[in-house]
């Protein structure tokens, strides 16, 4: 490897953050399927390939661990946006909605949590992985918008998704229940 090969898994978190413009600039400009859906599975490939890296060199570092979950929320977000306009379906907005405000609750959550110093309680669930690999299926069958039978499969997935959104979010809650207080014992 070369001398910098540490740095690698932060080159690709970087692509997959610029992955979302170029996904709506993509979308605006040249409306092609197969072009957005192999932007998207690029950029889902570095998502795996950068996490794989970093253990398998134990090189984590501080910028990777902040741009990694941001890269992800930009391409969702992005790849959500494209879905929504180009299939106008108000169940794919319902899913859309539901699954980008889980992704800035559980971040928030996230934030609360290091900031009492408990940020290790909010590691990733299994069942948030679990939900990001049916979404990723999901939205990149509908991305890629080749045909009915994809479009249905695509829809399910995301759907399917969605519950799991749901679902682990109120695990993220539970974990963080006894430290969310809404009201000061003191005033």
């Amino acid at each position: 490897m070369f001398k910098y090969s540490k740095s690698i898994p932060n080159i690709l978190t970087i692509l997959r953050v610029l992955a979302a413009p170029l996904l709506l600039l993509t979308y605006l400009l040249a409306d092609n399927s197969w072009l957005l859906a192999s932007i998207f599975a690029f950029a889902c490939v570095t998502d795996w390939l950068d996490g794989y890296i970093a253990r398998k060199q134990k090189s984590f570092s501080a910028l990777g661990s902040f741009l990694d979950p941001v890269a992800d929320k930009l391409l969702v977000t992005a790849a959500l946006m494209v879905i929504v306009h180009s299939h106008k379906n108000i169940f794919l907005l319902v899913f859309a909605v539901i699954i980008v405000s889980r992704e800035i609750a559980v971040s928030a959550l996230r934030e609360w949590m290091a900031a009492i110093g408990k940020i290790k309680l909010m590691r990733v669930l299994q069942i948030a992985k679990i939900k990001t690999f049916v979404q990723m299926l999901g939205v990149g069958l509908l991305l890629l918008d080749f045909d009915m039978y994809f479009n249905v499969l695509g829809f399910v997935l995301l759907m399917v998704a969605t519950v799991l959104t749901l679902y682990s979010m109120i695990q993220y809650l539970k974990i963080a229940a006894q430290d969310l207080t809404f009201f000061s014992e003191s005033t």
